[in-house]
């Protein structure tokens, strides 16, 4: 991995890999500031240096001399196809819709590519809309499996309270369709659509009324599971003021 990677569009930012040792606590720091992760959730700087050694991915992204973002992968195998599972990517809140996580998951795909790697693959919570438009539209990743309640409950306000459900998006990083969403290019529409939708305040009825945001999860649980069985993958996001829908149609590798 080089030791100085692609650059974010804001200026004075800088990814680079995470080498030694006393710089893992970078990551250990920055789950509980982005997080607000307790203890028992946090991954430690240990497991940090177990994912470098192992074949996987540590980079940090650096404003200056300060660190604003990181990514953490871990080497992985289907079958005999060896991919890299990116656990966590991360970025401060006031540097958050400043390029920063984009520009990370980037030089994750450079990295791949320059060790013959073609996948790329991670878990996303469903009901995250944000989420799910940056990683199907604009990164061009696919959805062909749900993981209901993946890591169990959590202490993380984030959650909610929720089981946490999880798409796991597959990054195919040389594909057409990924080098054609990089260049601002949209594929062309599938046949048979069909589509899962979410209201977009989604977040606000999570914190006002859990019990009502569990029963859209486990609908949305429901239609993922019988769709994809089905064949097909979730490839686009459509947003509008009310909703926020999944695109799923017929996909083979």
């Amino acid at each position: 991995m080089s030791e100085e990677m692609a650059s974010a569009r804001e200026p004075g930012i800088r990814i680079r890999p995470l080498q030694e040792v006393e710089d893992m606590s970078i990551g250990v720091d920055l789950q509980r500031r982005v997080w607000g992760y307790a203890e028992i959730d946090t991954v430690p700087d240990q497991i940090f240096i177990v994912a470098r050694e192992s074949g996987g991915q540590v980079l940090g992204a650096f404003h200056e001399d300060k660190a604003i973002g990181f990514a953490l992968a871990f080497a992985g195998v289907h079958g005999a196809r060896i991919h890299l599972h990116s656990h966590m990517v991360a970025v401060l809140p006031e540097y958050q819709d400043r390029g920063v996580g984009r520009t990370l998951k980037l030089a994750q795909r450079d990295d791949a590519i320059s060790r013959g790697i073609d996948l790329i693959e991670w878990t996303f919570d469903p009901l995250e809309l944000k989420n799910a438009y940056f990683n199907l539209v604009r990164l061009g990743a696919v959805v062909r499996r749900y993981l209901p309640n993946f890591y169990g409950r959590t202490s993380s306000p984030l959650h909610g309270g929720l089981p946490t459900d999880r798409l796991v998006a597959e990054w195919w990083v040389r594909s057409a369709r990924v080098e054609e969403l990089l260049d601002g290019k949209l594929p062309k529409a599938g046949r048979d659509r069909v589509r899962i939708r979410i209201p977009a305040g989604i977040r606000q009825i999570t914190s006002s009324n859990p019990a009502e945001a569990e029963s859209i999860q486990t609908g949305v649980r429901s239609q993922f599971e019988r769709y994809t069985a089905e064949g097909r993958a979730a490839v686009g996001f459509e947003f509008d003021l009310e909703q926020g829908s999944y695109v799923l149609e017929p996909y083979e590798d």
